[in-house]
């Protein structure tokens, strides 16, 4: 798996050649910071599901690989723009050193070289593809349009997940299973698998958002809090005790004191608790997912991933 995901490295760097040397540098920017590379992994894992012993994925699953990472790093220069974002994958955004318009453009480069990409590898990956950025821009823009809401509901914040993680995290298994020319029923699993992994995985960072520290972050910890996006542990803070005054200071531009007492209101609460439970929830649903699968090597590896989402979801934040 670890040559194939080389292998995705080089067609990452060929999707983004250009003419104009100025587009290549911006557009590759993250690719070169490097990354976990989550969703290729997955589309690989997926594919190589059914391969005992273990062996190379083909040229089109790397190629589908690749594609799915390239929309996923186009949305984080989009991202940034979008929260004047200063510092992404250890290495300063594309917006802090080119400017907005720059970003936005490279953003929307990526996303058109993802494009390409999936029509050379057949109308079923282009049209998946196209429906996930589809998903992506709602679930932004669900979650724009809740910023500051205090009376933002359980409900609305799931589907904000669907769009904006979890939409991305199935494709990527499931064009992994396309393009690995798996059985429907099996393309049906890792499709389920990854839609999972990805509702646990969003929560388990915004519960991390809230309870992790600012170094272990590498950002401000409650930093959703400032720029008002009220994720599940402040929903259900916000039906407590404490809740009037959580509702009082989050109504309010937070200075520096109202920001620490608004985070002690969440961690003292249920509402770590009841998060880590869903979340748990889903990563266990990802891990059944798999039962029916070929107990390969990959089908493993997919396995590990939601046990170490688990495990995550029960540490003592």
């Amino acid at each position: 798996m670890l040559d194939d995901l080389t292998r995705v490295e080089k067609a990452l760097q060929n999707a983004v050649e250009a003419d104009l040397a100025l587009l290549q540098e911006i557009a590759s920017h993250l690719i070169n910071a490097g990354g976990k590379r989550v969703r290729p992994g997955f589309a690989i894992a997926s594919a190589a599901t059914p391969l005992i012993p273990a062996q190379p994925v083909s040229d089109n699953v790397v190629l589908g690989a690749a594609a799915v990472e390239l929309v996923h790093i186009g949305s984080l220069y989009h991202d940034d723009v979008m929260d004047e974002g200063q510092i992404r994958r250890g290495v300063p955004s594309v917006n802090s050193l080119w400017d907005n318009h720059r970003a936005i453009l490279a953003g929307d480069f990526l996303l058109a070289r993802a494009s390409e990409i999936a029509a050379s590898l057949g109308t079923d990956v282009a049209g998946l593809l196209a429906a996930t950025i589809a998903k992506l821009c709602d679930g932004q823009i669900r979650e724009l349009e809740a910023e500051h809401n205090i009376d933002r509901t359980f409900e609305a914040y799931e589907k904000s997940i669907a769009g904006k993680t979890a939409s991305l995290l199935a494709a990527a298994c499931r064009i992994g299973g396309i393009t690995g020319q798996l059985p429907a029923d099996h393309i049906e699993a890792v499709t389920n698998f990854g839609e999972a992994y990805g509702f646990a995985f969003q929560i388990v960072d915004d519960i991390l958002d809230l309870t992790a520290t600012s170094e272990q972050l590498g950002k401000k910890a409650g930093n959703d809090i400032l720029e008002g996006v009220y994720t599940l542990p402040v929903i259900v803070a916000l039906t407590e005790a404490n809740g009037a005054e959580l509702h009082e200071l989050l109504s309010d531009d937070l200075s520096d004191a109202g920001h620490q007492r608004a985070l002690t209101i969440v961690r003292t609460s249920t509402g770590v608790t009841a998060a880590q439970a869903q979340a748990r929830r889903w990563a266990d649903k990802a891990a059944e997912s798999l039962q029916t699968l070929p107990d390969s090597d990959a089908t493993a590896a997919l396995r590990a991933a939601a046990d170490h989402l688990i495990q995550r979801a029960k540490a003592d934040f």
